[in-house]
């Protein structure tokens, strides 16, 4: 069985750990910093034999270089000079398997032109989609257009409601707050908003969220609501979903 482990790094990284019961061998998504990593493997008598990277900034590669020495792991990532140590270069539609399980790659450009996300169907089906989705929210357009994200978006959302979806960074709490703001009609916000801040009052992840979960509380999944559309129009154009996106963003930005 596959199992899934958040290891905290920076203020808010998360750096996912893929486990299979039967390996001593795992793999690690995004390590912006090595040295939680290589605590967490020496404290439970692990080894690395695999990492992906969903794009380049540093918090989600910073860590590569120093793994690779003590572990030479194999790295699929993608297409980017900028990364340094990829063997495995992978693009849109291109499957690889890890840890027994099949894995989809979906290039999800907006937050970064490069980037990636991993899917891989079974029950359940598990996403890795760095800082494209995040519970309540999405990443900040730093290369791509508001165009580009709102089709990476949209790709996500097909995918199967009960989806596990591990975001790279902790930002629920600063997304629902968003949310109400952008949704305000919507209960199902105001009740994640309360779940989702006992999680954190002790300490605990809000990840992984699912798609169906997304698709109820997130603004940026709902640019058709009636709602989310009213309370946008305060803020620049809703004449299409396009425009009510960008609309979204731009005001979440200075939020």
């Amino acid at each position: 069985m596959l199992s899934v482990t958040p290891i905290p790094a920076f203020s808010d990284n998360y750096i996912w750990l893929l486990r299979q019961d039967s390996s001593q061998e795992v793999c690690v998504v995004d390590p912006g910093d090595a040295e939680p990593v290589l605590r967490f493997l020496e404290r439970e008598g692990l080894s690395l034999g695999c990492i992906l990277l969903t794009h380049h900034h540093h918090d989600h590669t910073g860590g590569v270089a120093e793994l690779i020495q003590r572990y030479s792991p194999r790295v699929v990532g993608p297409d980017n000079p900028e990364i340094a140590g990829v063997d495995e270069i992978v693009r849109d539609g291109d499957e690889f398997r890890v840890m027994g399980r099949l894995f989809e790659v979906m290039a999800v450009p907006g937050h970064t032109l490069d980037h990636l996300a991993f899917f891989t169907a079974g029950i359940p089906p598990l996403l890795f989609c760095g800082d494209t989705l995040f519970s309540g929210g999405c990443g900040r357009l730093f290369e791509g257009t508001p165009e580009q994200m709102k089709g990476s978006l949209d790709r996500l959302n097909s995918l199967p409601a009960d989806t596990l979806v591990f975001s790279a960074h902790e930002y629920t709490m600063a997304n629902l707050a968003f949310a109400k703001a952008a949704n305000p009609g919507n209960p199902d916000v105001a009740t994640a908003f309360d779940e989702c801040q006992k999680a954190r009052d002790l300490d605990r992840p809000t990840l992984p969220t699912t798609m169906e979960r997304e698709r109820r509380i997130n603004p940026f999944l709902r640019c058709d609501d009636e709602d989310v559309k009213r309370a946008a129009s305060a803020h620049g154009s809703t004449d299409s979903t396009d425009a009510t996106f960008a609309t979204l963003r731009a005001w979440k930005d200075s939020f």
